[in-house]
Parts: structure tokens; C-alpha cells; sequence
């Protein structure tokens, strides 16, 4: 197994957002030569006895399933992050314990976070989705492209327009916390101590089984299933660390561009370099008013610090994001081939083609460089301020919005044909 590595998933609910609303965020952390792309898919009714193909395995459909944006590794079937038209945001860490990660092909947590959005209209009943599905189908199988084992359980944050629940599991254990004010975040550590929402029917007597948990102390998940070294939780807990003082340190005016700035930190480790680096980024603003839209922000490239947020609304009409939509190989894929293959296919959609070049010249030429990053800020600050008006007064031609997403990547093409 790899050393853990992991993303980071932030949520802020009043009073510590700049207004009536709840600001989501997450930097998927992944192998540095991984496409993250950017995918809609629409509503969609489903005749009874239909199945869906997960990444690994096969599972039965649901009757109806709401649209989803969302941004995914392209090489699987799930996805890291993403929301759904009734604005359920969700994204998933890994996280290790005392359980042992199974290797056997099930549903990965990234197929989870994808079939919550999809047949979720609430963060509470997303996190019911979830369980039911980890109960019936398990979770486990390796969650990299190449034949490298990397193999975790995971920890689910999850927001709507009024709440948010962070779900965390070991093995078809699990615990979940509703959060109804402030902010929470999560990393690749469980958190969840003695406040206990809802709970896996046998998880306290299968701790006790094992002898984590003696019955007599007050129980906390986190102490119980973590590894434990004198007393205190291992794992890294610096990056949670740092994710909990860039919140406070913003309480009370906690908004998009603040998700962003947390999202492009460095020097917090919460913006990763190396072999795992953020590979793409994601930051929601839900308004808890029912009448007004959320916008949703992705970057679809690596390292948010030269990358652009760019929005999406739900309207109708919707077509898929060509843009940021990788090249599909079907049955050919060799994901779908046993046993896993020695080399990848190339899954680099067109705005992570134009990215990489781009890339190259901020890290190479300073000057030129910062003139790049500089346009790019200006095209994303002119973005946020155009979406600030439907998140105020609402929509009143939906029709205008059906191409953002698509039209900002355009707009972006530009600043890197001019580089």
C-alpha cells in the first residue's frame, strides 16, 4: 500500500459565511500524472431490473437519477467531487485505521460520492445512500489507474442548501456527524469523536470485539478506530490542523474567493506538490434562500494557484463539457480489461492539453509567467462578480447560463493562445 496521502473537503455555514449561504470546497489530491476532468451528465428515468456499470462492478439502477456535475480522475467511473441539481455537494478522503483496506474489487469511494449525488436530493439522505450502499455492496479495490495497490477506506463530507453531515467509514463501519452552523473540515484522519449522529448498528459492539473500546469510556469513533500511538491519534493531522486556522482565521466572512485562497495554499501543504499534487479543485456557493441559483466553480486542471475557477449553474438544457470531457475508449478501456494493464491510454482532454503547455512557461519564465497567472486571476475575479448577480437576484434567462461553464474554458483558451 502507498504512504496516505490525501485531499482536503471544507464546508462554511453561517454565521462564519459572508451572507445566507454555505460555501463548499475541495482540492482532490492525486498521482501528479493523473486527468482530472470536468463531466455533466442530465436527469435521467430508469426501467425497473436495470443495472449500472461502477468501476469495477455492476449494481443495480435506480429509478430516477438527478444531474450531476462533476469532477472525476478520468479514467473511472466516480468521481472525487461534484454536486447534483438540489445542490448536494459531496467529496470524499481517504483514510486509514485499524481495519484493514480490502483490495478486492467493490464500489470505491469515488463510485460512492457519484451514486449519492446522483440519487440524493439532501445531504442527510445522501449519507443514507451511501450506508445502504456500502452495506449491500462493500467497499474496496485498488484506486489508481496502474497496476500500483492503493487501497483505503473513506470519509464522505456532504452540504445542501440548510445543513452538511460528514460520513466516515472503516471497512461497512461507519459514523456519521451533522453539522447545522460554522464550518467543518476533513482530511485524511477520521474526526468524528463523540458527537454521533447516526451509526452503524453494530459498530460499537465490533469495536469492542476487537478491544478497542472497553464499553465503559465514552465512545469516540475517531480514538476507537484510528490508529492510536499514547493515547493521541496518528496520522497526519497537520494539514486538518491547518484547514481548521485558515476557516477561523476568515469566520463570519468566509466566502467563494476565500475557499479559493485556501484551496491555492502552499505553504499549508493544503495545495499539493509532488507525485500527489492537487490535480483539480472545486468551490461551491449555495444560497439558503430556495430562489436562488448555486454556483458551482472547477478548475478541471492541476494546482489551483495557476489554474482558473470556472462556474456552472444547473439550468436546462445542459450539453456534456466538451472541453474538459476526456477521449473514451468504451469496451476497449483497458480499466475494463482483466488483468490491469501495464500502460495507460492518454485521457487528456483539450483544456488540459492547452493547460500543460501554459504550465510550462509560469514555471519557466517568470515574467511571462506572471502575466499569465495575472490574466488568468482577472478572468476568474470577472467570473465570480458575474455570478454574484444571480446569486443575489436570481435567474431571470436561464438560457444565458446554458454554455458558462463552456464559454468561461473558451475565454480561458484565450488568455493561453495570447501566452
Amino acid at each position: 500500500m502507498m504512504n496516505p496521502s490525501s485531499c482536503d473537503t471544507f464546508v462554511a455555514l453561517p454565521p462564519s459565511t459572508d451572507g445566507q449561504r454555505i460555501i463548499f470546497g475541495k482540492n482532490s489530491d492525486r498521482p501528479c500524472d493523473e486527468v482530472q476532468e470536468v463531466v455533466y451528465f442530465p436527469a435521467k428515468d430508469y426501467s425497473p431490473g436495470a443495472k449500472v456499470e461502477c468501476t469495477y462492478m455492476e449494481i443495480e439502477q435506480a429509478a430516477h437519477t438527478h444531474a450531476v456535475v462533476l469532477s472525476r480522475p478520468a479514467w473511472l467511473w466516480g468521481a472525487e467531487m461534484g454536486a447534483n441539481e438540489h445542490q448536494v455537494c459531496i467529496g470524499n478522503e481517504a483514510v486509514w485505521g485499524r481495519e484493514s483496506t480490502d483490495e478486492e474489487e467493490a464500489l470505491l469511494g469515488m463510485d460512492l460520492v457519484r451514486l449519492g449525488l446522483e440519487r440524493a436530493d439532501s445531504a442527510e439522505k445522501a449519507v443514507d445512500v451511501i450506508v445502504e450502499l456500502l452495506d449491500k455492496y462493500g467497499q474496496g479495490g485498488n484506486c489508481m489507474e496502474d497496476e500500483c495497490t492503493f487501497t483505503y477506506h473513506n470519509s464522505f463530507l456532504i452540504s445542501d442548501r440548510t445543513e452538511a453531515w460528514v460520513l466516515e467509514t472503516s471497512g461497512k463501519y461507519w459514523a456519521a456527524e451533522r453539522v447545522q452552523d460554522g464550518y467543518r473540515n476533513i482530511s485524511n484522519q477520521y474526526s468524528i469523536t463523540t458527537k454521533i449522529d447516526k451509526e452503524h448498528p453494530g459498530m460499537r459492539d465490533y469495536a469492542r470485539e476487537r478491544g478497542w473500546w472497553d464499553g465503559q469510556v465514552e465512545f469516540s469513533f475517531a480514538e476507537v478506530y484510528s490508529f492510536l500511538t499514547k493515547g493521541r491519534i496518528e496520522a497526519s493531522a497537520s494539514r486538518y490542523c491547518e484547514g481548521r486556522r485558515l476557516l477561523e482565521k476568515s469566520k463570519g466572512r468566509i466566502s467563494a474567493q476565500t475557499m479559493m485562497d485556501i484551496l491555492r495554499d502552499k505553504e499549508s501543504g493544503i495545495n499539493m506538490e509532488g507525485m500527489f499534487m492537487t490535480t483539480g479543485s472545486m468551490v461551491s456557493v449555495v444560497p439558503k434562500d430556495l430562489s436562488l441559483p448555486a454556483v458551482h466553480f472547477f478548475t478541471a486542471t492541476p494546482d489551483p494557484e495557476r489554474s482558473v475557477f470556472k462556474p456552472f449553474i444547473f439550468v436546462a438544457d445542459i450539453k456534456q463539457l466538451k472541453h474538459t470531457c476526456s477521449p473514451c475508449f468504451g469496451e476497449e478501456d483497458p480499466v475494463k480489461r482483466k488483468p490491469r494493464f501495464k500502460s495507460k491510454p492518454i485521457r487528456k482532454h483539450p483544456l488540459f492539453v492547452k493547460h500543460e503547455v501554459v504550465a510550462a512557461i509560469i514555471d519557466s519564465t517568470r515574467e511571462r509567467g506572471q502575466r499569465i497567472v495575472q490574466k488568468m486571476r482577472e478572468l476568474e475575479k470577472q467570473k465570480v462578480e458575474e455570478t454574484e448577480k444571480y446569486l443575489s437576484a436570481g435567474v431571470e434567462d436561464a438560457t444565458v447560463l446554458v454554455h458558462l461553464f463552456s464559454n468561461t474554458v473558451e475565454e480561458e483558451f484565450k488568455v493561453y493562445s495570447k501566452a
